[in-house]
């Protein structure tokens, strides 16, 4: 895999977040942060996953939303597509845990491409919900794709996870 043309495709939300037992404001959504991480690591692409409707700024309020879409299986529509996805080897995934798995604008995403014969890493910010099940759900959704070992990263933990995402990369023996 070193000579492959690799994406990080990430949704992530900024401003109000609950993060470590409070509702703070971040200028820069935590899934965003590691994706950047990544980037500076990897020298991937890279591309944000952005619905059409914006979800509300309040936390709560967002949750519902989430909960709603989760619950009736939504594919919320998306702002832009990737241009050339068969031009990527591999894909870095991220997200933020919602309700036990990935947002479902994730879903909307990877069913929008065939993953066929690419390799899906994903990863996922939480705050104590690990993984959930979205892994499960990524094989599900790209049975013919190779999906490595994840990473979770607490949300409040982001600014200092440098050397878990570069511990993880060459875990995969994506960095030297």
């Amino acid at each position: 895999m070193a000579n492959s043309k690799s994406l990080i495709a990430y949704f992530s939300r900024k401003g109000n977040n609950y993060v470590g037992g409070n509702i703070v404001n971040l200028p820069i959504g935590n899934t965003e942060v590691i994706a950047k991480k990544i980037q500076e690591l990897t020298g991937s692409d890279i591309f944000q996953i952005k619905t059409v409707n914006s979800y509300p700024d309040d936390y709560t309020e967002t949750t519902n939303v989430a909960k709603e879409e989760l619950s009736e299986n939504a594919r919320p529509k998306l702002t832009e597509t990737v241009d050339d996805m068969d031009s990527y080897d591999v894909i870095y995934l991220g997200y933020p845990n919602w309700w036990g798995t990935m947002p479902m604008a994730v879903f909307t995403f990877l069913e929008s491409y065939d993953f066929s014969g690419k390799t899906i890493i994903p990863y996922c910010t939480h705050e104590g919900s690990g993984m959930g099940s979205s892994e499960r759900d990524i094989k599900k959704l790209c049975p013919n794709a190779k999906v490595l070992s994840s990473l979770a990263i607490r949300g409040g933990s982001v600014n200092k996870a440098d050397q878990d995402v570069a511990n993880w990369l060459k875990k995969l023996s994506l960095l030297p």
